[in-house]
């Protein structure tokens, strides 16, 4: 193991999808108010946490919904104060739940994939929206 991978930041989290009630796809963003910025739910693993619990757990958290995973959808890297940061993606089905605002995630959006892919903040986060798309093509 080299140094990189010791100073690594480990994170998971899902493109959290559902049907609107006329059929159309709607995807969730969170906005986190520490950052000001409209991402998807992701968070830090904690030690030892498999990356699909950790990022069903993020989801639960930050949404208050349930979530039924399905294709993993392709890891982003980047930098954070220097340090590296991996985050796993998987894409996944809203089950039941109810948001409530938290220090951590004051809003959730449910937006048509064009709409979602324009909200976020990171260009990085927007090439999920298209993996998303071809996952659910594929089912």
């Amino acid at each position: 193991m080299t140094d990189a991978d010791d100073r690594t930041v480990h994170a998971a989290g899902c493109v959290l999808w559902r049907r609107s009630a006329d059929g159309g796809l709607e995807i969730c963003l969170v906005h986190r108010p520490r950052y000001d910025d409209w991402s998807h739910p992701k968070g830090k693993l904690k030690r030892g946490e498999d990356p699909l619990a950790g990022a069903l757990r993020e989801v639960a958290e930050e949404t208050g919904h349930t979530a039924r995973p399905g294709a993993e959808l392709p890891t982003v890297r980047y930098l954070v104060d220097g340090r590296p940061k991996e985050v796993r993606y998987w894409a996944a089905e809203a089950g039941p739940g109810t948001f409530t605002p938290n220090s951590e995630v004051d809003q959730v959006l449910w937006l048509p994939p064009e709409r979602a892919r324009e909200r976020l903040t990171q260009p990085r986060d927007r090439m999920l929206v298209d993996a998303l798309l071809a996952s659910l093509h594929r089912e």
